[in-house]
């Protein structure tokens, strides 16, 4: 089962994608994870990459594909694989159809959570953390028994800065920037799955496991 998952920030990727792992074994591929990795082991493409990596420069397409090519020909990767944060831009679906072919393999689902995007900026700026003991809550999920106080030591909750609504809101439409055009591409290839990403965990993952005939 070779899966692209898209969805927003906050959107619940990395549950599901723990779940079907859980299950199936399949890994979860972050572009920037594999990036980093790359970059540790020497590879090939990771020795072109990390000069740039360490710059802050922009990795060329062609990098990048090359080191998603690297970690799916990963033993772990035979019986299937999971793209999270990737491709962003029609090129790099374009470069990503080309490269499965050279493996054999193809995308069999693009699963697309969708969540309304008040509800995004809800789960997104509703953390709060302790400065004192590091313990995390949030405001709607599992907030502190008193409004505003940790459980554990009674200090003043905090916000973080790239909790606040108008960073979150700026990450939300980034994403949307970026992957508007991607459905409509792999609509038109018959991959695309659009999955009510508002529920139990247990609920959505049901349901990824209907779109992809896994059920």
């Amino acid at each position: 089962m070779n899966l692209i998952l898209f969805g927003p920030p906050f959107a619940g990727k990395g549950t599901q994608a723990k779940l079907l792992y859980s299950e199936f074994k399949i890994p979860q591929i972050s572009t920037g994870d594999i990036l980093r990795k790359a970059v540790r082991e020497g590879t090939e493409m990771g020795k072109l990459a990390g000069p740039l990596m360490a710059a802050g420069a922009y990795v060329p397409d062609e990098i990048v594909i090359g080191i998603v090519e690297e970690r799916l020909k990963e033993p772990d990767c035979a019986n299937g694989f999971i793209l999270d944060g990737f491709p962003r831009t029609t090129p790099q679906a374009e470069a990503l159809e080309r490269m499965l072919a050279r493996l054999g393999k193809k995308i069999d689902t693009v699963v697309s959570l969708e969540v309304p995007h008040e509800k995004l900026i809800e789960r997104g700026s509703g953390r709060r953390s302790c400065p004192v003991c590091g313990a995390v809550y949030h405001v709607y999920q599992s907030p502190p028994k008193r409004a505003g106080f940790c459980d554990k030591d009674d200090a003043s909750l905090v916000q973080r800065e790239d909790d606040k609504a108008e960073v979150v809101e700026k990450r939300l439409k980034k994403y949307e920037a970026e992957t508007a055009p991607l459905k409509q591409f792999y609509a038109q290839r018959g991959l695309l799955k659009s999955i009510d990403g508002v529920g139990s965990p247990e609920g959505v993952y049901a349901d990824i496991k209907k779109a992809t005939g896994k059920a």
